[in-house]
């Protein structure tokens, strides 16, 4: 079967990618995902906040008691004492680039047009061959307007693409109001796809130290409906990559999200639930199901089920709304 898809100008050869996560914090495990199988693969983020922190504990480290005396220059920290987060990370995209032989894609997230977007042109400098821009922002503010919330996602996009020439995708929740626009202005500011969706980390209560606690779970394949159902609708309508997170565990998954239009697939919970060699199942699977229903590529299903392929297109917006309810029967 040929599995090859593109995905932001790059030929892949198949359409599972590792997302960001802990698995691409080492060389040797992105050498275990490109042996599964990976096509690609995007690195763990890089937060705004890291690099402001480590740039403000350095100028910290560099200018304390240089004002007291002459020999003050000796209270100095050792270089391997102030090296960044930042350039660990560079540095490991660069060896990766080095050994691996499928793409490499770092990850930057922040939500602020700030000095840290310079990270951007480093990764650049060092190989990366695309760049994916996690813009993680929960406005809790009331007063801040959905305008205003949308055009500090467009100003980091904007600063961004001034920043680089590979490609760009954004990674984007699901809560704007209006998505389809949004992601027409991203397209204007230099974004060249898009990664649907980012899933936010609900916190918990602890109700007995009476503490909000961190709490990360793990998707299951039910999640991939939500980015499914909007890359069915912005297939075709945007001349954009379309990227799918979220739930995806099975080649079922990876057939119903490339049929909606998808170009690549992106893995999480499944990698980190059943290690790297879960991708090489995944493209058994794919390939076993393509012969039994006899198709030849990937290219041949793509966005042979998205609204505007389909006979009944309005079964993605409200209308399967109430069909669903009126087909639903109480067991009682």
């Amino acid at each position: 079967m040929n599995l090859k898809t593109k995905y932001l100008g790059l030929e892949l050869k198949n359409p599972i990618v590792p997302s960001a996560s802990p698995l691409s914090r080492s060389l040797d495990n992105m050498k275990r995902l490109e042996d599964a199988g990976a096509s690609a693969i995007v690195m763990y983020s890089l937060f705004e906040e890291e690099i402001a922190h480590e740039s403000e504990e350095l100028d910290h480290y560099l200018h304390y008691g240089t004002d007291s005396f002459a020999e003050a220059l000796t209270y100095f920290p050792k270089a391997e004492e102030y090296n960044l987060e930042p350039d660990s990370y560079i540095e490991l995209l660069r060896k990766a680039k080095e050994s691996l032989s499928i793409p490499v894609i770092p990850s930057l997230n922040g939500i602020t047009a700030g000095g840290w977007i310079k990270y951007a042109r480093h990764f650049e400098d060092a190989g990366a061959d695309a760049m994916e821009l996690n813009v993680y922002y929960i406005p809790t503010d009331p007063h801040l307007s959905s305008y205003d919330v949308e055009s500090r996602y467009i100003n980091v996009i904007s600063a961004v693409r001034d920043s680089v020439s590979i490609p760009l995708a954004v990674k984007l929740s699901p809560y704007f109001g209006s998505l389809s626009n949004f992601a027409q202005r991203a397209l204007g500011a230099g974004a060249n796809g898009f990664v649907l969706f980012n899933r936010f980390y609900q916190p918990d209560i602890d109700v007995n130290q009476l503490e909000v606690v961190p709490e990360v779970s793990m998707s299951d394949s039910s999640a991939i409906r939500l980015p499914m159902r909007w890359i069915a609708i912005l297939y075709g309508k945007l001349k954009a990559s379309l990227a799918a997170t979220s739930g995806v565990h099975t080649a079922e998954d990876v057939l119903k999200l490339v049929m909606a239009g998808a170009d690549v697939t992106m893995m999480c919970s499944a990698l980190l639930q059943h290690g790297p060699q879960h991708i090489k199942t995944v493209l058994a699977d794919l390939s076993k199901w393509m012969e039994e229903h006899q198709y030849e590529s990937i290219e041949q299903m793509k966005g042979s089920m998205s609204q505007k392929s389909v006979a009944d297109p309005a079964a993605f917006e409200r209308a399967n709304y109430v069909k669903a309810l009126n087909r639903y029967k109480l067991l009682v």
